[in-house]
């Protein structure tokens, strides 16, 4: 499955002095068991209360955060409570990202298939976003415009049914990626650069930033499929300098690539870099990516080393809301 072909996006353009910027995008989520089989309970949302400490942090840097919250973390009363006191710190904002395995109405048959929304039928694709869109609407008095799925699962009606709900900025694509053996989109044909897309174009989407280094990098996707082929030839690639696919993330993205990642892209005259992580990777234990305490210095280490990176080369932030008002 492939929802969106490249060819039928209208390039954003920027308006004058936008320049370069960054954004942060932070999957907000339950915690759960990402090895077992996905269920509709056994979740917490505990890790959400690291927020307004991380987010104070990250706001002393400058960075804009969007919060892409989801149905756990939008019906618990303590979760709205720590996502409220991070919005009134300011540069915040709250988006929506869904997880159908854990957002009502439950008239699917679990499986992996039915974890991307986007493969549901449109009616129910359709409920479970009005649930949710309801949800952070009553907790914090606003309808969100902004919008992830889950697992980046868009489906052959998502934009549609986001655009009929006001949502005005999507950001469930991620460059470069197949999703394909598990059930999912096809993205690769997806590149950096933010376009209009849905009805009428009336949806800015901002792609997941992922770059290619190397000194093969002008290969890019098409070198890397061909390795894909061969056992271990990513890796070979990789660890020879020649060919790696980084995204912008601290979650198994290791520091010097993203460095260079983004050297790479500022280059290449990506004008939004699009960061993320996941929210439950505040606290260790909850999320392969950060497994103790040596893991949370080493995230934060990296976002310290990138920060420090954007500012010299005058990569300044962008909140959800500076997106919408620059692009044209």
């Amino acid at each position: 499955m492939q929802p969106f072909r490249p060819a039928d996006g209208r390039p954003v353009v920027w308006r004058e002095g936008f320049g370069k910027r960054f954004t942060v995008f932070v999957d907000t989520e339950e915690e759960f068991d990402w090895r077992a089989p996905f269920r509709h309970d056994g979740w917490g949302v505990g890790a959400v209360a690291a927020l307004p400490d991380a987010h104070r942090r990250f706001a002393g840097h400058g960075v804009e955060s969007c919060y892409l919250v989801d149905y756990p973390v939008a019906t618990d009363p303590a979760a709205l409570d720590a996502l409220r006191a991070v919005v009134a710190h300011g540069r915040a904002t709250i988006g929506a990202q869904l997880h159908p395995w854990v957002n009502p109405p439950f008239d699917e048959t679990l499986s992996a298939h039915s974890s991307f929304a986007g493969n549901l039928p449109r009616a129910l694709e359709g409920a479970k976003l009005d649930r949710l869109t309801d949800a952070l609407t009553g907790g914090f008095g606003t309808r969100p415009t902004v919008y992830r799925a889950g697992r980046y699962g868009l489906g052959p009606a998502t934009l549609g049914l986001l655009a009929a709900r006001g949502y005005a900025l999507d950001s469930s694509m991620r460059a470069r990626y197949d999703y394909r053996a598990q059930g999912g989109p096809d993205y690769r044909g997806i590149g950096n650069d933010a376009f209009r897309t849905g009805p009428g174009d009336g949806i800015v989407e901002l792609p997941l930033t992922t770059v290619f280094t190397g000194r093969l990098r002008r290969g890019d996707v098409r070198l890397y499929e061909s390795a894909g082929r061969f056992p271990r030839g990513r890796g070979l690639l990789a660890r020879l300098g020649l060919l790696h696919r980084v995204a912008l993330t601290p979650e198994d993205m290791p520091l010097a690539d993203a460095l260079e990642a983004i050297r790479v892209a500022v280059g290449k005259g990506v004008r939004v870099l699009n960061f993320a992580y996941h929210s439950p990777s505040l606290v260790p234990g909850h999320t392969p990516y950060v497994r103790d305490a040596a893991d949370l210095a080493a995230f934060w280490r990296w976002w310290d080393a990138v920060l420090a990176l954007l500012a010299a080369l005058d990569v300044h932030p962008a909140s959800s809301d500076d997106i919408l008002a620059a692009a044209i």
